[in-house]
């Protein structure tokens, strides 16, 4: 007979597990961590973090998704966060902050319910009817804009970098954005689409912020490839050719049999006479620019800076692409199919040094839906937190152009969602109405960490701002810079309605998945190889989060 005290091992030796509300809270409990240590970055008054990594290079930024995505997370339920954060970033550009925050106040407010005794599940579902309700009421009370009000636009564009390092320079860059967007955004069935690929961002240290430029065209990161090349023409004729221009190496293994030093100058002639007619054939079709996508010999080199033709070699893909989008020009694979029709135009072609680098700058093209943005900066940190800023104002941009509906900024929307949602919550039965009026207390996160971060009371400002909603002051917000609650709508602090939608689709869908789980099986770590102390980041308990921060 058996022994009823006999272990059975199912899983391997040294497997961590944690099982019901111990696995839930730790999984709750790191994500939160990682929700109060960015929260003090939300608004115009956030602080920044500096992120140092394991090479000791540093990244000086107030962009939730980046700060996620540097720092190094090992906890699985904290990887969420940064999962979460990221899709943010990938859909709509901005609002990565807010998305983190809001996740980490619903799964504090869910912990709160399960210590009173109310089932996951109810609360999963209240979450998601609340979510469904704020989505509604997000759609109700956002205003409709024309999709090209450029003045609309620019405050959009203006309000999401007010958060940022280079908000002294916002009215400046929202400008930019705005022209940029406008000018690459295409009529597609009646409704405008905007390929953020096509404003192309080059960065150079050097100059000031004011430097930065928009090129109605293209930067090329490459040089002439010839010395005696001209390094500027106007009126150019581009083309585009993917193919080298060198005499290719055959696939199968051939053999030339030279006898005598007259055959060898006739084969080394024929190669010249072949690599000449190239360039005859560039020269037929009126190209005075030449952008290739592969190689060119040195020989044919030479025989294009003779006909005064510019030339650069290896562009990457996708430049050949904005550059047929900027130019009007078709690529061509065969350099025996170039033609007069395949070539593009622009006013000017130029190589300008722009700090130790050379570039070269196609501009003035007619109409181009690819154009560049220069970035310039006082410091490599400074131009790179521009090139993020950049790119939040240009998907802000993006998302009321493609669907032309905004709100008002300062945590003013979410306050009025979670009045609305309250009311709704009365009229439910059960235990899912106190899910549902804990979705919208989790809302109103965002207001209170803006006043906080504004140096202001985040208890009167809430407050406040409940009761000037309740008397249907609908746009009502916290103004950080003049530490004052006024009607953000007049002032002028606009975010797109897309960015609010997607924050609350993200949090929600992160937080009721963490709080589904009530196993976590971990498996051993891998023994720590010979001679260092590498293998993973430990699970130890479930925790071991780095940077100082607690075990979970």
């Amino acid at each position: 007979m058996s022994d009823p005290n006999q272990q059975i091992y199912i899983l391997k030796e040294g497997t961590e597990r944690s099982r019901g509300s111990d696995a839930r809270s730790n999984n709750i409990m790191a994500a939160r961590i990682v929700s109060e240590a960015i929260k003090t970055s939300l608004g115009p008054k956030g602080m920044d973090k500096m992120l140092v990594d394991s090479f000791g290079d540093v990244t000086i930024t107030n962009d939730g998704a980046t700060m996620l995505k540097e720092m190094d997370i090992q906890h699985p339920a904290a990887k969420m966060m940064v999962e979460v954060s990221k899709t943010q970033d990938s859909e709509v550009g901005d609002g990565t902050t807010t998305v983190a925050v809001l996740t980490g106040e619903l799964l504090g407010k869910a912990e709160d319910l399960i210590d009173k005794k109310v089932h996951p599940t109810i609360i999963i579902d209240g979450f998601r009817d609340a979510q469904e309700q704020a989505l509604k009421i997000l759609d109700e009370i956002a205003i409709k804009v024309e999709p090209k009000d450029k003045e609309t636009l620019k405050r959009v564009a203006k309000t999401t970098m007010s958060t940022k390092l280079v908000s002294g320079h916002s009215g400046y860059l929202a400008e930019l954005a705005t022209n940029a967007i406008l000018q690459v955004a295409e009529d597609i069935n009646g409704g405008w689409k905007v390929d953020l690929d096509m404003v192309k961002v080059e960065k150079k240290p050097g100059g000031s912020l004011t430097d930065t430029t928009l090129i109605n065209g293209l930067i090329i990161d490459k040089d002439v490839v010839h010395s005696d090349m001209p390094k500027l023409v106007r009126n150019a004729k581009i083309g585009l050719l993917d193919a080298a221009l060198e005499i290719e190496k055959t696939e199968f293994t051939s053999k030339i049999s030279i006898e005598t030093p007259e055959q060898m100058q006739q084969y080394l002639d024929e190669e010249e006479h072949m690599m000449r007619d190239m360039v005859a054939k560039i020269k037929e079709a009126g190209i005075t620019v030449l952008l290739c996508q592969k190689g060119i010999d040195d020989m044919v080199q030479h025989f294009l800076a003779r006909e005064g033709i510019m030339a650069a070699r290896r562009l990457k893909k996708s430049d050949m692409e904005a550059l047929a989008k900027a130019t009007g020009a078709k690529v061509v694979s065969n350099i025996e199919e170039l033609s007069t029709n395949d070539s593009g135009f622009s006013e000017l072609v130029e190589e300008r040094k722009i700090g130790s680098d050379k570039l070269i700058f196609v501009e003035g093209c007619k109409n181009p839906k690819a154009i560049s943005i220069l970035i310039r900066g006082g410091s490599e940190r400074v131009v790179d937190e521009a090139e993020r800023s950049l790119h939040d104002a240009l998907c802000v941009v993006k998302d009321v152009v493609e669907e032309p509906k905004i709100v008002a900024g300062g945590g003013a929307s979410e306050v009025e969602i979670a009045l609305r949602i309250r009311d709704y919550a009365q009229k439910l039965k059960g235990r899912e109405r106190l899910a549902v009026a804990v979705f919208a207390d989790a809302l109103e996160v965002i207001p209170n960490a803006l006043s906080e971060n504004a140096g202001m009371d985040p208890i009167d400002a809430l407050a406040e701002l409940q009761s000037r909603h309740a008397n249907g002051e609908i746009w009502t917000g916290i103004e950080a810079f003049e530490s004052k609650i006024i009607d953000m709508e007049k002032k002028g602090i606009l975010e797109p309605k897309a960015v609010k939608a997607q924050a609350i689709k993200s949090a929600t869908e992160a937080a009721t998945l963490l709080l589904k789980i009530d196993d976590i099986i971990a498996s051993t770590k891998p023994k720590t190889p010979p001679g260092g102390e590498g293998g993973y980041g430990g699970m130890g308990g479930m925790g071991g989060m780095p940077g100082g921060m607690p075990p979970m």
